[in-house]
Order: C-alpha cells, then sequence, then structure tokens
C-alpha cells in the first residue's frame, strides 16, 4: 500500500482533528475504515498527535481522573497481615489480663468462646511506652514503636465473621463472598494510574498468596483494566517477579512493531463495533504487557537503591517488599497490596492458635523493620503525606487462651493503623473493653474504615458506584461512615 499517495490528505485530516474540526470516529467514517487508516495512524503518532486524539476520543480507562473533592492522598500501601494478628501481643496494651489471668469474667464469656476457650491469658510479651504521644507497644514491633508518632492505631475495629475466608473478603472487598470488585480496583476505576508503563493496582506476597487468591485484588464486574497485577516477591531477580513478560525470539523494535499493528487493527474493529469493554480491555492489556516488559525489571530491581537504603529496610523477604512499595508509589501507581505470608500458608498470623510466642515472633521480625523504614523512608522522599499507610488483618485474637500458648479469632475488637496521607500521627483512636475482647467505644466497622480510605483520596464512598446487573454498587455496599476525627 502507497501511504504517501495519500499524505496530503491525511496531513489535512490531522490537522482538522488537532483544530477540533472533526473527531477521531468522524475522520475515520470519512476515510473508510480500511487499512489506508494504518497510515493515518502511523502519522499521527510520529507527530506526537495520537496520544492526543485517542484521549479527547477514546480515553484510557487508566487516565488520571478528578476526584470528587481535593484529596488527602494520592496513594494506598495496605499492609496486610492475613490470619490475625493478636492486638492484646502488640498494640493494644491490657494489663487487666494479667491481674485476671485463668479467670472467665462475664465479658469473656461470650456463647461464642464459652466452650472452645480457656481463661483469661496476658500477652506473652512486655509492652514499653514509645514516642511522644506515649504509645504502648510489645517488644514485637519494637521499630514500629519508634513511628508511634506518624501513626493512627484504631483499637475499635470489628468485622462481621470470625472465619478467614469471609473476613479477608471483607476486609479487601467489602463483601463476605468473592464477589465484588477489590478496594484497589475501586480506587482504580474512582482515580485512574498516574504511570503509563505499571499497572495502577499492585498485589505482593513472598511465597503464598493470601486466602482468596484474586479475589483479593480482582475487578469483579468492573472493567479489566482495573484489576491489580500479583507479584511473588519470593524471588527477587527482576526478570522472574513477572512470568510472561519477556519474548525471548523478537527484538523489542520487532515486538514494538507487532504491537502497534495490532493495536491498530483492533482499534479499527472497535471503530465499527461502536463499543466493546472486552476488546477495549483487551487492547488496554496488550499494550500495558507490552510496556510491563520494560518497566517491571526497573522498578523491582533493589540493587538500584543505595546501601544505605537497602540496609534501613533490611534483608527479610517482607522488608525488601516494603522497599518495593515504595519504588512503586514513586512512580505513580495508585494502590499497592503487600501481604504478609510464610512458605505453603497463606494465613500466616493463623499460628496464633498454638504459638503465640513463637509464631509471632517470627512473622514480627519478619516485617518490623521494613514497617517502620517504609514510613521513614517515605517521609525523608517528601511521599509520606501524599500516602497512606494501613496495617492490619482481617481480625484479632481472643485475649482467652487456647491451648497452652494459643489464642481463638476474635473479630469483636481489634487494632488497625493508618500513617501518612492525611491521618493524624501519634493518636489512638476508639478502645475496647479492659480485657481487649470487644470494641466498645467509637466503635469502626471494616465499611467506616474504607469510608475512610476513599475519603482520604478524595472520593466520596456514597457517590462511587457503578451499575450492573440493575443495581447500583459500590465499595461500603449500604453501609459506612468516615471516620472524620482521625483526619488530620
Amino acid at each position: 500500500m502507497k501511504f504517501l499517495e495519500h499524505e496530503a490528505e491525511y496531513r489535512r485530516a490531522m490537522a482538522a482533528m488537532q483544530n477540533g474540526q472533526f473527531s477521531r470516529r468522524e475522520v475515520l467514517r470519512k476515510m473508510g475504515a480500511g487499512f489506508g487508516t494504518l497510515g493515518l495512524a502511523g502519522l499521527l503518532q510520529q507527530s506526537g498527535l495520537a496520544g492526543t486524539v485517542a484521549k479527547a476520543a477514546d480515553p484510557s480507562p487508566l487516565a488520571p481522573k478528578v476526584p470528587h473533592f481535593a484529596p488527602k492522598a494520592k496513594h494506598v500501601i495496605q499492609l496486610f497481615m492475613p490470619g490475625g494478628p493478636s492486638q492484646v501481643d502488640t498494640f493494644d496494651y491490657k494489663p487487666a489480663l494479667k491481674k485476671y489471668e485463668g479467670q472467665r469474667p462475664e465479658i469473656a464469656d461470650r456463647k461464642s468462646l464459652r466452650n472452645t476457650k480457656g481463661g483469661l491469658a496476658p500477652s506473652y510479651f512486655p509492652f514499653k511506652q514509645y514516642g511522644q504521644c506515649g504509645k504502648w507497644v510489645s517488644d514485637l514491633f519494637p521499630r514500629v514503636g519508634e513511628c508511634v508518632d506518624d501513626i493512627c492505631f484504631i483499637h475499635s475495629m470489628h468485622t462481621d465473621i470470625p472465619e478467614h475466608a469471609g473476613a479477608m473478603m471483607m476486609t479487601n472487598v467489602g463483601a463476605l463472598q468473592p464477589n465484588r470488585p477489590s478496594m484497589g480496583a475501586w480506587l482504580l476505576y474512582g482515580l485512574g494510574s498516574e504511570n503509563d508503563d505499571l499497572p495502577g493496582f499492585v498485589a505482593m506476597s513472598p511465597r503464598a498468596q493470601p486466602r482468596g487468591k484474586l479475589a483479593n485484588w480482582g475487578n469483579s464486574f468492573l472493567p479489566g483494566a482495573y484489576a491489580g497485577s500479583y507479584v511473588n516477591i519470593q524471588q527477587m531477580t527482576p526478570d522472574a517477579v513477572m512470568r510472561d513478560l519477556k519474548n525471548p525470539h523478537l527484538s523489542r523494535a520487532e515486538q514494538r512493531k507487532q504491537a502497534d499493528l495490532l493495536t491498530k487493527l483492533n482499534k479499527i474493529h472497535l471503530e465499527r463495533r461502536e463499543r466493546d469493554r472486552g476488546l477495549e480491555a483487551g487492547i488496554e492489556a496488550m499494550e500495558m504487557a507490552f510496556r510491563m516488559q520494560f518497566s517491571v525489571p526497573d522498578v523491582f530491581d533493589i540493587t538500584k537503591e543505595t546501601d544505605a537504603t537497602r540496609k534501613l529496610y533490611g534483608d527479610t523477604e517482607y522488608a525488601k517488599g516494603c522497599l518495593i512499595a515504595r519504588r512503586l508509589v514513586e512512580r505513580g501507581v495508585r494502590c499497592v497490596q503487600l501481604s504478609h505470608s510464610i512458605s505453603g500458608y497463606d494465613i500466616a498470623w493463623d499460628t496464633g492458635h498454638g504459638d503465640i510466642p513463637g509464631g509471632h515472633r517470627a512473622l514480627a521480625n519478619a516485617c518490623d523493620q521494613g514497617i517502620a523504614a517504609l514510613i521513614k523512608d517515605l517521609k525523608s522522599r517528601g511521599l509520606f503525606e501524599e500516602t497512606l499507610v494501613v496495617w492490619g488483618g482481617e481480625f484479632g485474637r481472643a485475649p482467652t487462651s487456647e491451648g497452652k500458648k494459643g489464642r481463638d479469632h476474635d473479630h469483636y475488637g481489634y487494632t488497625v493503623w493508618m500513617a501518612g496521607g492525611g491521618v493524624k500521627g501519634g493518636m489512638s483512636y476508639g478502645s475496647t473493653d479492659e480485657f481487649g475482647l470487644t470494641a466498645v467505644d467509637n466503635r469502626v466497622h471494616v465499611h467506616d474504615m474504607h469510608a475512610t480510605i476513599l475519603h482520604l483520596m478524595g472520593l466520596d464512598h456514597e457517590k462511587l458506584t457503578y451499575r450492573y446487573s440493575g443495581r447500583d454498587y459500590r465499595l461500603t455496599d449500604v453501609h459506612g461512615h468516615v471516620v472524620k476525627d482521625i483526619i488530620a
């Protein structure tokens, strides 16, 4: 095909679109939808106008969007602790447990606990006060303790069910069943991404994926572009973190030519079909996959960090994940979920059933330094105020004993903490009873937490809706209140 024979016509069309006289669709209709349009697309790309026209006529679903109001934060890093860390052994200091050790006061004799637990058990770890705020923290998290003046501890969290799979879905998708979009997908839907070469939502874990796997970062009925991309960070070589990105047979230039041709053909097909969400998602996915094979190895290559920075974070897999989380938000990734896991076990903190002293100690040793380093590093780079860090599991653990050294699940009251991103530091919000079993003051449900996170990101949780199957859905369903008292 002799594209040069039509160059004058193409350039007139290019000028008309640049001046807003015709839309891309009108020009294609006038010129015909044959292969001649590929020549136009090539000229537009060479002239630097293809992106402008595409955004005007067919904006990418991941293009940055205007929030409902001025946001406090631009990014979210969720430090997810699946399995249920014990609040009374970490951040919710309850000295009364020692006084009533082995006893079963009425408040600790709930029907759901009555036949399965022993008496009250004091914490297996000593607590000490940290920071100007004097926050009590157990010696499981001494380095996080150094950061308490930057952290808001919510001690009055509660959820709907004391079962891992359902509670994890509630934490990550706002529903008990894995049939709703994840929080990260909702954030992408509402705000888009600030990076064209990386996914807007990245989920990571060392070794095991959290229970529910894809549902924790999936898009469900939202368009496919809003799904998170999962990375196993056990193998930290940059070329291995995401599978099947590299093409061993073609050079980058040849891949680019093939990708461009396929995209052009798909867009011509899309024009004829008016709008097809599946086809649009496929085009976006192929283009993103091409770009990711060059951007992913770069962002996951922590050898590019200074020795001092790598030493600050430490050598554990989770610590390296914290460092990568910083590198991702630094490049404009909207949401990062970093789950804690151990080899072959998707609910790591559930080792608390039989061994709080050993299991919790090992898990905290693996993440304490990295979490504290993340906070300090974000602050040193001017990213802390625009990045919301959220720590917590799907529920907590009961103050009563299970066996000799364990605790069972507790969804009545547990601890989650937030830092940065417009949240007040050096603050404890809400409380459990004197034994740490039940949230009694300023109770915060998971729906309230989601509403607050969206609010900090500039989104009204009641207005962020998506029409599906005859009704408007939202992350918080028909619930949720913004916890305004923790917002700076």
